[in-house]
């Protein structure tokens, strides 16, 4: 069983905020990507390619936003994972 942090000691929050940001990173990075080509999709449609369905900037954008919310949840539930040892 692994022990919680000790939050108290700087060197250990410093090293449990590390690990804390490397989980579910791929997920969350995959969300703001998606999030950031939705809006340039947006962008583009209303500038240059009006035929463009609405359809495909905004499942880009909801895309995205699914992502980076299954990151923030597995981010939780790892640190409430971790907190209980």
């Amino acid at each position: 069983m692994i022990q919680p942090p000790d939050l108290n000691d700087p060197a250990q929050r410093a090293a449990y905020r590390r690990e804390l940001q490397g989980v579910a990173r791929p997920i969350r990075y995959t969300g703001i990507s998606f999030a950031l080509l939705g809006v340039a999709l947006a962008l583009i449609r209303r500038q240059w390619f009006p035929d463009l369905p609405i359809v495909i900037p905004i499942a880009a954008l909801g895309f995205g936003m699914l992502n980076m919310v299954a990151g923030i949840v597995l981010r939780t539930r790892y640190h409430q994972a971790r907190m209980r040892g």
